[in-house]
């Protein structure tokens, strides 16, 4: 899986707080009761002592308005011992805070690193062993279908995430690409930098193939140079708006992983000709290399 920010993997499961169970019950096989609901509860799972654990993420499964199950979640990218005692103290105090029984959910991208999270965990009485449930890469359900990422777009991101770097990554980044579209302003550009972030050079030059033609390809550029020309229009100039699309360049640029020199990124915000800049707005877009944004022809 790509390397991400801690928060971003939290946010995927606060933004759809059922697919801790979705993924518990698909991918890792975890047998959950029948709910109706679910619920993202407070993080924060104290005793009346004054310690105080605080979990990424706390979600309740409901029957009605009865909690049927709470589930743990954390994301976890790179060894931290004081977990080994820390999460069999989240799963005891969510367990009493919602009077339901309580899952752990690991998720860790890196191989090391889940191994690690899956160890046994020995509590010290007899029987009592906490065998953590850990979600790697490769137990991410793998999304190429329209369908199924119009469902459920944090899987599909999820997916783009885990597998963007194989040989399916174009095709998944396929299917939850269009999704995008459906979404609020700011869940969709949070969505597209995490996928084509994921992507390696070999998928992102198959995705550029796949969506010649494709209308969603240009919307989206067209997206960006409209919030280009909003900013612009809020700050009532046209140095604004200038400044506003030339930063935009540098946004696409950055989420597609492509290197921007601090020569290159000097010449990009020193741009004052509006249609230029949009030309390189749409070229960022899609292109493979800074280079093939910039050039011009002769």
């Amino acid at each position: 899986m790509v390397s991400v920010r801690h928060e971003s993997l939290v946010d995927l499961f606060k933004n759809r707080p059922s697919l801790a169970a979705e993924l518990l019950a698909e991918a890792l096989g975890v047998a959950l009761p029948v709910y109706s609901e679910a619920r993202v509860a407070s993080v924060a799972l104290n005793q009346t002592q004054p310690a105080e654990y605080r979990a990424d993420l706390v979600i309740v499964l409901h029957a009605g308005e009865a909690p049927a199950r709470v589930i743990v979640v954390e994301a976890q990218l790179r060894r931290d011992d004081d977990k080994r005692f820390t999460w069999p103290a989240y799963l005891a105090v969510a367990r009493d805070q919602h009077r339901c029984p309580a899952h752990l959910l690991v998720v860790a991208p890196d191989p090391a690193v889940a191994a690690w999270c899956a160890e046994p965990i020995e509590l010290g009485v007899p029987g009592f062993v906490l065998r953590p449930p850990v979600l790697r890469s490769e137990d991410v359900p793998v999304v190429t279908d329209v369908a199924e990422a119009a469902r459920r777009p944090e899987l599909a991101v999820l997916s783009a995430m885990a597998h963007g770097a194989t040989d399916r990554g174009a095709a998944i980044a396929g299917a939850a690409l269009p999704v995008l579209r459906g979404l609020d302003d700011e869940r969709a550009r949070f969505y597209y930098d995490l996928v084509v972030i994921s992507l390696n050079e070999a998928a992102r030059r198959e995705l550029e193939a796949m969506m010649k033609g494709y209308e969603y390809q240009s919307d989206f550029a067209r997206k960006y140079i409209a919030l280009g020309r909003d900013e612009g229009r809020d700050e009532g100039r046209d140095e604004g708006r200038v400044e506003a699309t030339a930063r935009s360049v540098l946004t696409v640029l950055r989420v597609r992983g492509i290197d921007v020199p601090d020569a290159a990124r000097e010449r990009i915000l020193a741009q004052k000709d509006p249609e230029v800049l949009e030309r390189w707005l749409e070229r960022a877009a899609a292109a493979a290399s800074l280079a093939e944004v910039l050039d011009e022809p002769s």
